[in-house]
């Protein structure tokens, strides 16, 4: 868990690392990381990614107060944020972004599956689908409650994904690994290849034994 000062200056670096490896575009997305039991620190409204300073967080407390706000608005997709690390206590980022092929992805019903190799069978192990809501709304925040114990990727369907994980770290790259993915499906569909799978199996032998990542202990 970071502090304040700390939070910012990662997030100011995931968010630039976002925007030059098309991972977020103009001013859409939302990230935030876990500064205490009860609170995150938020990127602020139509903030822009890529050019993040201290002046554009906001702290905010999980029951509304807000902390550290400079006059800023955090961002209104809080409520989807705030149901992660409720539901998940060992989450320490969210990140929240609308990458081309992703989004795709969430706006169609193409099957994204975790077996193709080894970084999707660890950072997409488990991915779940959440109904449209307008973003910013109490009833998307209450949609990605309920999946949020489910999976470490959401899949906002016509809107974009939400990704999170125990380091900011660890969610950028779970983000970019499901943008990698969506590509390749869709261009392996273009181009008429047909994927590979790996069997069950193996997939489990991976995450209990290689060593590769600890592995993810799911709640009950």
């Amino acid at each position: 868990m970071l502090d304040v000062r700390e939070a910012a200056a990662e997030l100011s670096a995931a968010g630039r690392y976002m925007m030059a490896h098309g991972l977020a575009w103009g001013n859409a997305g939302n990230i935030s990381a876990r500064t205490g039991p009860d609170r995150c620190l938020i990127t602020a409204s139509g903030t822009f990614l890529g050019e993040l300073t201290e002046d554009d967080f906001v702290e905010c407390a999980f029951d509304g107060h807000t902390r550290h706000s400079g006059g800023r608005k955090p961002s209104k997709e809080m409520p989807m944020h705030r149901a992660v690390y409720e539901e998940r206590p060992e989450v320490n980022a969210v990140l929240h972004a609308s990458p081309f092929y992703s989004t795709l992805v969430a706006c169609s019903d193409l099957e994204l599956p975790s077996d193709l190799f080894v970084e999707t069978m660890y950072y997409l192990e488990r991915v779940e689908r959440v109904p449209y809501f307008h973003p910013g709304s109490e009833a998307l925040g209450a949609g990605v409650r309920e999946k949020a114990r489910k999976a470490n990727v959401l899949l906002l369907a016509n809107h974009g994904v939400l990704v999170y994980d125990i380091s900011i770290r660890e969610a950028r790259m779970a983000l970019q690994t499901l943008e990698v993915a969506c590509r390749m499906i869709v261009t392996a569909m273009q181009a008429g290849v047909p994927l590979r799978r790996l069997e069950p199996e193996t997939v489990q032998q991976f995450l209990n034994f290689s060593g590769y990542k600890p592995r993810r202990e799911w709640p009950a």
